[in-house]
C-alpha cells in the first residue's frame, strides 16, 4: 500500500551507538512530527523484541524506552488521523538507538483500510501482518482481522438499548427533569469502531456523552457556586421549522499549583480476559503515566482481582514512583473474575487512608466481564451504592474489544458517585488520566440535577436529546435523597432540546380532555419573552443538602455561536450513528461542514479529529449500504 518513496519520506531513522555505560542494556528514543515538522503529542509508540513495552509521546513529541536488552526491535507509531508506521532497529549493549518519526496524515481510503476485512475488501487487503499488509490471491481464504473474529459468535460485547426521548405536549408536561454528568466513555468507543471500519452499535451511542467528550467555550463561575449556568437559542439545523436550545455548564477550576492531596486506590481486573494488547498493557501504561503526577502529599495502592482479590501495592505515598511503577509493571492477567471481592478490598484500603478535605476515589480498570462471585449488574450496583456512603467516589476505566460490558461499566460508576471512560488508545488515557485529571479525580459538585420548565405560551413541545438513562421523576428533583451526576473541576457539561415553536405542527400524541379536572390557563408570567426557566440543584461533595441555582432564556433565537454550532454538529452525528426517527434532515456533510465552521481553537486536535470520524462514517455507511442485499 506504500510506496519505497513514502517510506523513507515519512521515516528518519539513525542509529548512534556512541553513547555506552557500564550497563550491558540500551535505550532507544526519538521524536515524533508531522509533515510540517510539529512535534506530535499522544502517539501511541509500541516496542516489540525482546522485551514489549508501550509509552506515548510527551507534549514535545518525544518517547524514550530505557534498560532494554540488546537485539532487533519494532517501533510503531500510531496516532488516529496519521499513517501507522513500524520501524526496525537494533539496541546495541549500552548504546542509544535514535528512531526519529514523521507520520503523514491518513487519506480517508487509508483510515477505513485499517479496520476490517469488510472495510477493505474493495482494495484487497484483508489483515495487518507484523505492519504490513496481506493480500489475497484470488480464491484464496481472507485472514480475519481481529475485529472479524469479534464479529461473529465470540462477540459478547453488551450494551444497553435506548429509546430515544420523544416529542413531549408542553400542556401535558411542561417540565423536564434529569441528572448529569460528564462522562465521555460513549465517545471514545464509536471511535474506537469507526477507526477499525466498523459503524458502532446503536446501543453504544449515548449523544450526551458525545458531546460531553468536548470543552466549550462558556463563562468561569463566579461567587460561590461552583459552576456558571450559559444558554443558547437559535435555529435548529436538521428541521428549520425548529429551535435548538443549548443549556451549558462550566465548573470551576483547581489549581493546580495547590492540588488537594489525593488518596487513591486502582482497581486492576487481572483475569485471563484482560490479556490482550488493547486490555491490562494499556492500563499498565495509563497507570503509570498517572503515577508521574502524583506528589509526596498522595498516596497509591494497587488491589487486583481475578478469581480471588489482593493487595499488590499497600497504600505509598505518590512521590514513591519507582515503587508504584515495579508493582504495575508486574500485573499479570490470568483467571476468571470475582470483580465483587475487588471492590469490596479496594474500598476498605480507601477507607483505611481516607484524606478528610482530600480526594478519596477507586479507579477500576476492567473490561466489565464479572464471572465469579457477584455477577448480577443489580447486585454489583447495590455493592457499589452502599460503599459510596463512605464518601468515596469511583471512577471506572474501560478497555478492551470483543467482551466490553460497556451497561454493566457505566451502571457502576454513575452509582459510585464518578466518572466511565473507555480507553482505547494510550492517548486517550494521557488525556483521561494525566490531561484532565483534575476533571477526572476532583469531584466540584455530586448530585446534580436540571428540572426545564417550558413557557406554554411559545413552547408547543420539546425533546431531550440524549440522557435517556438519566431521566428523573420530577419530584426527585427536590429530593435530596435522590442520588444524580457529578461535575469534575474543570469540566463542561452541555445539554441540548430541539423545541417546537407554538403554531407548528406536533409529531407527538396528544390525550383526551379531562373528566374532572378542567386544563390550568397560563400564569402571568407565561406573557414574558421567556422561552425557558432553567433550576439547578446540586450538593458539596462532602454535603447532604442541595442548593438551588437558576436561570430564564429568552425567545431570542440568533446566529449559531461556536458553542451551539460544534454542539449541534456532534448531536447530529449522533442521530445518524443512532439512525434516529428524529433526524429530519441530518446528514454526515451537513454534520463535518458544521463542525469546520464551529471548529474554534482546537489545540490539542480532538476537534479536527471528530470532523475525520464523521467522514470515516459516512464512508462505513455507504459501504454498509453497498453490501446490503437488493
Amino acid at each position: 500500500m506504500r510506496t519505497r518513496a513514502a517510506w523513507s519520506a515519512a521515516v528518519v531513522l539513525l542509529l548512534a551507538t556512541s553513547v555506552f555505560t557500564q550497563v550491558g542494556r540500551g535505550t532507544i528514543r526519538g521524536t515524533i512530527v508531522d509533515t510540517s515538522g510539529s512535534p506530535l503529542p499522544g502517539v501511541t509508540v509500541t516496542l516489540a523484541g525482546a522485551e514489549t513495552r508501550r509509552t506515548a509521546s510527551d507534549a514535545r513529541g518525544t518517547y524514550e524506552f530505557r534498560n532494554l536488552p540488546p537485539g532487533p526491535y519494532d517501533v510503531r507509531a500510531e496516532l488516529a488521523g496519521f499513517v501507522t508506521l513500524t520501524m526496525k532497529v537494533t539496541v546495541n549493549a549500552g548504546g542509544t538507538s535514535k528512531v526519529d518519526v514523521r507520520l503523514h496524515p491518513a487519506t480517508l481510503d487509508e483510515q477505513v483500510a485499517v479496520g476490517g476485512v469488510a472495510a477493505r475488501a474493495s482494495k484487497g487487503v484483508v489483515g495487518d501482518v507484523g505492519g504490513g499488509a496481506y493480500h489475497a490471491a484470488p480464491g484464496a481464504p481472507s485472514m480475519p482481522s481481529r475485529m472479524d473474529r469479534y464479529a461473529g459468535p465470540f462477540n459478547t460485547e453488551a450494551y444497553d438499548s435506548v429509546d430515544e426521548n420523544p416529542f413531549r405536549r408542553v400542556t401535558a408536561d411542561p417540565l423536564s427533569t434529569f441528572s448529569i454528568d460528564v462522562d465521555t466513555a460513549s465517545y471514545a468507543n464509536v471511535r474506537r469502531f469507526l477507526t477499525r471500519g466498523t459503524l458502532p452499535p446503536a446501543g453504544a451511542v449515548r449523544i450526551e456523552e458525545l458531546v460531553n467528550y468536548f470543552r466549550f467555550d462558556y463563562p468561569k463561575p463566579s461567587g460561590d457556586a461552583p459552576f456558571s449556568i450559559t444558554t443558547e437559542l437559535t435555529e435548529c439545523p436538521w428541521n428549520p421549522r425548529h429551535r435548538l436550545a443549548l443549556i451549558g455548564l462550566q465548573a470551576r477550576e483547581i489549581d493546580e499549583r495547590e492540588p488537594a492531596p489525593r488518596n487513591l486506590v486502582f482497581l486492576i481486573d487481572v483475569s485471563g480476559s484482560m490479556i490482550d494488547e488493547d486490555k491490562l498493557p494499556l492500563v499498565r501504561a495509563g497507570l503509570q503515566m498517572l503515577t508521574t503526577v502524583l506528589t509526596e502529599r498522595d498516596r497509591v495502592a494497587i488491589v487486583v482481582y481475578a478469581g480471588a482479590s489482593g493487595l499488590v501495592l499497600p497504600s505509598t505515598s505518590g512521590d514513591r514512583r519507582a515503587a508504584i511503577h515495579e508493582a504495575i509493571g508486574q500485573l499479570e492477567a490470568g483467571g476468571s473474575t470475582n470483580g465483587a471481592a475487588g471492590i469490596t478490598l479496594a474500598y476498605q484500603v480507601a477507607r483505611e487512608h481516607f484524606i478528610r478535605g482530600g480526594v478519596n476515589r477507586v479507579i477500576l480498570a476492567t473490561d466489565g466481564d464479572f464471572n465469579v462471585g457477584v455477577t448480577s449488574q443489580d447486585e454489583l450496583v447495590r455493592l457499589i451504592e452502599r460503599e459510596r456512603e463512605s464518601g468515596i467516589f469511583l471512577s471506572v476505566l474501560g478497555v478492551g474489544t470483543g467482551n466490553l460490558k460497556d451497561s454493566t461499566m457505566e451502571k457502576l460508576a454513575d452509582k459510585g458517585n464518578g466518572n466511565y471512560s473507555y480507553l482505547d488508545s494510550l492517548h486517550e488515557a494521557r488525556k483521561v488520566l494525566v490531561r484532565e485529571a483534575g476533571a477526572t479525580l476532583v469531584t466540584v459538585a455530586k448530585d446534580v440535577k436540571i428540572q426545564v420548565e417550558f413557557n406554554p405560551r411559545r413552547v408547543a413541545a420539546y425533546r431531550l436529546i440524549g440522557y435517556e438513562n438519566r431521566i428523573l421523576r420530577h419530584e426527585d428533583f427536590n429530593d435530596d435523597r435522590k442520588d444524580a451526576g457529578e461535575i469534575g473541576a474543570g469540566h463542561s457539561a452541555t445539554a441540548l432540546y430541539e423545541i417546537v415553536p407554538v403554531g407548528e405542527e406536533v409529531d407527538a400524541p396528544a390525550t383526551d380532555p379531562l373528566k374532572y379536572q378542567a386544563q390550568h390557563e397560563p400564569a402571568p408570567a407565561s406573557a414574558s419573552n421567556e422561552l425557558v426557566t432553567v433550576k439547578l440543584r446540586y450538593k458539596q461533595p462532602d454535603g447532604d443538602t442541595s442548593r438551588l441555582l437558576q436561570a430564564a432564556m429568552a425567545d431570542s433565537p440568533g446566529p449559531a455561536t461556536a458553542n451551539i454550532g460544534f454542539a449541534s454538529a456532534v448531536a447530529e452525528f449522533g442521530m445518524l450513528l443512532r439512525g434516529s426517527k428524529h433526524a429530519g434532515a441530518s446528514s454526515f456533510a451537513a454534520a463535518a461542514g458544521r463542525a469546520r465552521r464551529h471548529r474554534g481553537p482546537d489545540p490539542e486536535g480532538y476537534r479536527g479529529e471528530f470532523i475525520k470520524l464523521v467522514e470515516l462514517a459516512s464512508s462505513l455507511r455507504v459501504l454498509t449500504t453497498s453490501r446490503e442485499p437488493r
